[in-house]
């Protein structure tokens, strides 16, 4: 499964295209869609994009989490299955950001690519250096740790 990291800038044409950052580009190869899935964050003022892979996981788990009919998976199946996009790579390694997501997100001639491990969010830029900031701040004030997962494959 692809992992994405760092923050890359890239500008949006008149047409919303976008290049999608070489390194998160490299990580969809191997999957049989050439492209990514797109979908509004509903935590932030950001799109959220991943690859097919970790697309089936959110679905697999949407299933398997939460109870068949109940709200919870209503609402998260809204949020995330029925509102993703698949987005096709143009020769250039480009992609068409919708203009409902670019709204979404606030984005209009740039997008800042930000890597979150297994998905990546795309933000407006001036959007994610506040959001940066005050979850940096939180994380520090709060003392936060984390418990690293050791497994036989990453020992």
């Amino acid at each position: 499964m692809a992992l994405f990291v760092g923050r890359h800038l890239n500008k949006i044409d008149k047409k919303g295209r976008t290049s999608v950052p070489k390194p998160f580009r490299a990580s969809f190869e191997d999957q049989s869609f050439r492209g990514m899935y797109a979908y509004p964050s509903f935590k932030f003022p950001a799109i959220a994009a991943c690859g097919e892979e970790f697309m089936i996981l959110l679905s697999d788990s949407l299933t398997a989490e939460t109870d068949f009919f109940s709200d919870d998976q209503d609402d998260l199946a809204a949020v995330i299955l029925e509102s993703a996009t698949q987005l096709s790579f143009d020769g250039e390694g480009r992609v068409i950001l919708p203009q409902d997501l670019l709204d979404h997100a606030g984005i209009t001639d740039e997008a800042l690519f930000v890597g979150r491990g297994r998905e990546f969010f795309i933000w407006e830029p001036g959007a994610y250096e506040t959001h940066s900031k005050q979850a940096f701040n939180r994380a520090r004030e709060t003392k936060r740790t984390l418990k690293l997962k050791v497994t036989g494959d990453n020992v």
